[in-house]
């Protein structure tokens, strides 16, 4: 009997799938940024759009390459205080750069993304964001939006309200209502630098945002396996607050499925 076409079958087999394997690595992106060696394996990563902006992408390097350089001094500081610690590998850290709206064509939400394993009981993440302005090429804050935003003025104190009502509708969604209380969202003060990583959150109508999400990494608002939150304020909630710039862009309803992209 031939066994010509059993060997055709199984050639063919190993053929495909070398072909997929192949192009699964060609799928795996590349790192913006490397530093590799005995301490430390860290990468950064920009996605594409971000790319397609020479002076954002120069700016969110240059931020990435200083964190990895820190990051790399210290794995060498304690990897020679304490050898044995990475007897099985080095310190693994990454950073991912994506752009979540761009809204009026000029205010460009970024999400910053940071993983972090350093041996310890288990890898930590953190979030954190950057609103960049197109028409000046530089970061701002959500300052210009809005009348007022003095510490404890009315307008950081309306924002707070909103954002931890929908960190209990969160937490009631994912049955973790226990952790709903004043004890958890004590680090949710009534200041920008204080009140948790903003987005202008993407809206049903082009060009506009729908309100700000706030992004909280874990342990910020409950405990850590409960992962990260997102709270969504809508513009409405906000509207008395708002500047004439902040009128321009803000309007419509939050995209159906926003909720879940932004997680």
């Amino acid at each position: 009997m031939s066994l010509a076409p059993t060997f055709m079958r199984a050639l063919t087999a190993v053929v495909v799938c070398g072909a997929l394997f192949s192009s699964a690595l060609a799928a795996d992106p590349k790192p913006d940024a490397v530093i590799k060696n005995k301490s430390i394996e860290a990468h950064i990563f920009l996605d594409d759009k971000i790319k397609a902006d020479a002076a954002l992408a120069a700016d969110c390097l240059a931020e990435g390459k200083k964190w990895l350089d820190k990051n790399a001094r210290e794995a060498a500081a304690s990897r020679k205080e304490d050898p044995q610690f990475f007897k099985d590998g080095g310190w693994n850290f990454e950073r991912k750069y994506a752009i979540r709206s761009v809204v009026a064509d000029r205010y460009v939400s970024i999400l910053r993304n940071d993983y972090m394993d350093t041996h310890g009981a288990h890898p930590n993440s953190d979030v954190n964001t950057i609103l960049w302005d197109k028409a000046e090429s530089k970061r701002i804050s959500i300052r210009p939006f809005f009348t007022e935003t003095a510490d404890g003025g009315p307008t950081m104190k309306a924002m707070v309200k909103a954002v931890i009502a929908s960190l209990k509708i969160e937490k009631k969604k994912r049955d973790t209502s226990e952790t709903a209380t004043d004890e958890w969202f004590k680090s949710v003060e009534p200041s920008l630098v204080k009140i948790g990583a903003v987005t202008l959150a993407p809206s049903t109508e082009a060009g506009k945002s729908s309100g700000l999400t706030f992004h909280y990494p874990p342990y910020a608002v409950g405990p850590y396996a409960e992962g990260e939150y997102v709270a969504f304020v809508p513009w409405e909630t906000l509207k008395p607050y708002l500047t004439a710039e902040g009128t321009r862009i803000f309007g419509g309803a939050r995209q159906k499925g926003d909720a879940d992209e932004a997680q």
